[in-house]
């Protein structure tokens, strides 16, 4: 385990290092001049002359080249410094700090929701196979993989907020205010999982250990709980992690829809006005998000299954 962790962790800061560097690459391929849009956007109205362009383009430091510019955001970035917004000239980083809040409290919400919802579901479908509540679960679990979030979003709100009046469409700040945008962002890591939960369950089912209990006169119940539900649960651990990445890029839209204040609304508005720092800082900071959440869920695999930790499994 612990050399493990160890190539894992040396591994961490060179794909960070790559998935910045992509970023940042693309970011400074889009066409337009970030200076003369700068401008454009503090003085509205008003054509910036190509003097007002070269000095704007050293104040924010793009009259360097791009190996050289990178270079001083890595720098920079390093010590916790992403640079600062060309639209608000604040602190990128305190930006990103302070829209975490809004982001965590939605995702953790759609998640536990999905995890709430699929594994149950998953094991009933499993333990019923061919019955129509297999049925029923397999085929919400086929529009939920299917059904983009946005329309997802826009149906919820048409009719739970305008039809029914019963939940609030948009804000934060409430309970009742994360009801519609988490079950918007929840459906397909649910649908995903509950597919995941159902197949493992079965495949575990058909185990020669699961015979035996059966053998022993065990009850469906028994066997289910203390025989199958553990192994069967384990693809789901791993998941979890890859769903994380998920919800935070659907987070996205969601948070658009809902004008929900967290990181997706803040990367909207930053792509919109060119905002090349907070965009730059917001792949980074949900890239670190996505692989220390990885790491800990394939930790946690290899803890629950100890196939994994002796080195009997590769993964």
């Amino acid at each position: 385990m612990g050399a493990y962790l160890a190539r894992r962790l040396v591994t961490l800061p060179l794909l960070l290092l790559g998935i910045s560097g992509v970023s940042f690459i693309l970011l400074n391929l889009a066409p337009g001049d970030p200076a003369e849009i700068v401008l454009r956007q503090r003085n509205p109205g008003q054509a910036p002359g190509p003097a007002a362009v070269a000095a704007m383009r050293t104040e924010l430091g793009l009259d360097s080249s791009l190996p050289a510019q990178y270079a001083r955001w890595v720098s920079q970035a390093i010590s916790g410094d992403l640079g600062r917004s060309y639209v608000t000239e604040q602190s990128v980083a305190a930006q990103l700090v302070r829209r975490t809040v809004p982001t965590a409290v939605l995702t953790g919400s759609a998640l536990a929701l999905a995890l709430l919802v699929a594994v149950p579901v998953g094991i009933l479908s499993a333990r019923r196979r061919g019955s129509p509540e297999d049925t029923a679960a397999r085929l919400v679990a086929l529009v939920g993989a299917a059904a983009p979030s946005y329309a997802l979003a826009y149906g919820l709100i048409i009719l739970f907020a305008v039809k029914l009046s019963w939940l609030p469409a948009l804000g934060y700040g409430s309970p009742a205010q994360i009801v519609l945008p988490a079950i918007a962002l929840s459906l397909a890591p649910m649908a995903q999982l509950m597919r995941l939960i159902r197949a493992s369950m079965l495949e575990t089912l058909g185990e020669d250990y699961v015979r035996t209990a059966r053998a022993k006169g065990l009850s469906e119940q028994t066997v289910a709980i203390r025989h199958t539900l553990r192994n069967a649960l384990l693809p789901a651990i791993g998941a979890t992690g890859v769903n994380l990445g998920y919800l935070l890029s659907g987070s996205v839209i969601v948070e658009t829809i809902f004008t929900w204040p967290g990181l997706g609304q803040l990367m909207v508005g930053a792509v919109l006005s060119r905002d090349y720092p907070v965009v730059q800082g917001f792949v980074t900071y949900i890239a670190v998000v996505v692989l220390l959440v990885n790491l800990a869920a394939d930790v946690a695999l290899r803890v629950a299954d100890p196939r994994l930790r002796f080195g009997r499994v590769e993964v």
